[in-house]
This record gives C-alpha cells, sequence and structure tokens, in this order.
C-alpha cells in the first residue's frame, strides 16, 4: 500500500498534500516513504504507462594522445639556494634532492 500510494505522488501536476488528504495521512508520512524510494528501501509498482525509448550508443571518437609539454628545466629553491635539474630528471631524484634539503 505504501508503494502504491507513493507512486500516485509522481505523477505530474499531483502534490503530496492533495495524495495525503485522499488517503488521510501526514504529508510528512508520504514524504518519508518516498525517501525510502529513493534510497531503495521501498520498492515501487511497475509503472503500466512506462515506455521505453531505444539506446543508441556512439562510438567514441579516439582522440590522438597529447604529447607532454616538454620542460626543460626544473628549479628547486630552499632560502638563498637554487638547484636546477633537467626536465627530465626521474622523480625520485628529484624527492631524494628534496628530502636532503
Amino acid at each position: 500500500m505504501k508503494a502504491r500510494i507513493v507512486a500516485e505522488t509522481l505523477v505530474k501536476g499531483i502534490t503530496v498534500n492533495a495524495i495525503a488528504a485522499r488517503h488521510g495521512l501526514r504529508p510528512t508520512r508520504i514524504s518519508d516513504w518516498r525517501r525510502k524510494a529513493r534510497e531503495g528501501k521501498l520498492v515501487l509498482p511497475a509503472d503500466k504507462n512506462a515506455v521505453f525509448a531505444p539506446v543508441k550508443l556512439a562510438v567514441p571518437a579516439i582522440a590522438a594522445p597529447t604529447p607532454p609539454v616538454p620542460v626543460t628545466t626544473i628549479d628547486l629553491l630552499k632560502g638563498d639556494v637554487t638547484i636546477r635539474l633537467a626536465g627530465d630528471t626521474p622523480a625520485a631524484r628529484i624527492a631524494e634532492i628534496v628530502a636532503a634539503l
């Protein structure tokens, strides 16, 4: 019965207050049931008027990979000290140098 009442509130132009008055319930009770339905805790009856539209999936265009922007140098700064490294310095090596600073 709860699910049927909730289903009635899903009709366009129908308000929760109108359905609550028709069934002699408080609107908050029906709103609570609607929340449970959204959370999957209350299963609604199937809508006999539901129409399914066919779905067509488009094949996504494969984008060419963008080449990385070349970095010519990496500057590590600590106080007055600047350490300039080549842009292709491995991340592990950079981490070692930063840890040593």
